[in-house]
């Protein structure tokens, strides 16, 4: 992709310019790479309960990933989102059959009992959705600051993991004070990268 930052690059930017990148990744690619991220998770050491979400549109990720930290013990916490701007609630992943449409239709939410904000600090491992990350840990989302407002909920020792595409782990990204710092990224060739690099 060749993305790089320069002190003139806003957040808008690089977002457009991501997610044109992600427009171009073919159906191919994303399965190869879904299928990636599964074998990556399958390698880590996982916590009681893991937080994690569900892709939509050209995010990098699958059900398949859901299943697997299921299989393998994990008790998986979904975000559903609120109808309010505000931190994201949390319900039980039991499989697809308790998956619908969300408020925001493209995305598909728990139909679980909801938990609350504060499930999130339950979890020891959060994996995030992301358009990319950097070396430093900042995360760069889609701008609507839900995760923001959520990740105060995280435990202090949590691992805040970042799903990215390996062209999205990038040297540097605008950064702001209200920034929580990433302690990965997952990624489809490198599989757990741990952060700061």
């Amino acid at each position: 992709m060749g993305v790089q930052r320069n002190d003139e690059v806003t957040k808008a930017e690089w977002r457009a310019k991501l997610s044109a990148a992600r427009a171009a990744v073919t159906v191919q690619r994303r399965v190869a790479e879904a299928a990636a991220l599964v074998r990556a998770v399958s390698a880590m050491s996982l916590p009681d309960t893991v937080c994690c979400y569900v892709p939509f549109g050209s995010e990098p990720g699958s059900i398949g990933l859901l299943d697997v930290l299921r299989e393998r013990g994990a008790r998986v916490l979904l975000p559903a989102i609120p109808a309010e701007p505000g931190p994201l609630d949390w319900a039980e992943y039991t499989g697809t059959a308790s998956l619908r449409a969300g408020r925001l239709r493209r995305i598909l939410e728990p139909t679980g009992p909801l938990l609350g904000p504060d499930a999130l600090a339950g979890a020891g491992l959060v994996l995030l959705p992301a358009m990319a990350v950097d070396h430093r840990g900042v995360r760069l989302g889609r701008g609507a600051g839900f995760y923001d407002r959520s990740l105060g909920h995280a435990a202090p020792g949590a691992d805040l993991v970042a799903v990215v595409r390996d062209a999205e782990l990038v040297e540097q990204l605008p950064a702001e004070d209200h920034d929580v710092l990433m302690t990965g990224a997952l990624t489809p060739g490198r599989g757990h990268v741990r952060l700061p690099l």
